[in-house]
């Protein structure tokens, strides 16, 4: 049986809403990508600092060879989850939750991405706040850290909402330009203050060590 040999299928968050999980095979990924290519951002807008192709395809392509590639790549010194984001069955995007020596750092780093049609509505917030609550609830971490461009203002707000505090600045380019983005970091202290819906985490016992090299 698959989950024998690979656990990770079985990890469940759950929230008021929502439910994060892995999908449950290559057509439901399928599916998920279907949401990508009908657009994850307005037009001219760039929010996200890997450039997404412009071609609906190609952005679907993008999201089944990324997937593949960190299911292949993973490793408890290095790993990054994907999970497909649902609402009664429904894909409405992907997030990830990214640790690299995890075992002595005990810090991680989110990224999602949603469906045009699907944000304005809270989902997104949602999904991180269900992301962090698997890294510090179920797997001890002791700070999660995000990348958000400066005029990204719905990104800044969810994170500041969910207590991430100012960590300095990264430049990187984009479309051959230099672009700034505010780093922040939010730590155990801050995450126990925050108030925040309730996440049932289903599925993570078999897998906890995955995450966690012996350091």
């Amino acid at each position: 049986m698959l989950t024998t040999y690979w656990p990770l299928r079985n990890l469940r968050l759950t929230t008021e809403r929502l439910v994060l999980r892995a999908p449950a095979d290559d057509e439901e990924l399928a599916a998920i990508a279907e949401v990508a290519a009908g657009g994850i951002s307005r037009p001219g807008e760039h929010p996200f600092l890997m450039a997404w192709p412009d071609a609906p395809v190609e952005r679907a392509r993008r999201v089944l060879q990324q997937y593949w590639a960190h299911l292949g790549a993973w490793t408890k010194d290095e790993w990054e989850l994907e999970l497909g984001v649902f609402r009664d069955g429904t894909p409405l995007g992907m997030v990830g939750l990214m640790g690299s020596e995890y075992g002595v750092l005990r810090e991680v780093k989110t990224w999602s991405w949603l469906g045009l049609e699907h944000h304005r509505h809270g989902y997104g917030t949602e999904a991180r706040t269900a992301l962090l609550h698997l890294a510090f609830e179920g797997l001890d971490a002791v700070a999660a850290r995000t990348e958000v461009f400066q005029d990204n203002a719905g990104s800044q707000g969810v994170s500041r909402k969910l207590g991430y505090r100012p960590d300095g600045i990264s430049r990187d380019v984009l479309h051959g330009e230099p672009i700034i983005s505010d780093r922040l970091r939010l730590t155990r202290e801050d995450w126990s203050s925050v108030d925040r819906p309730k996440v049932e985490i289903t599925g993570l016992d078999p897998c906890r060590d995955w995450f966690i090299s012996a350091g």
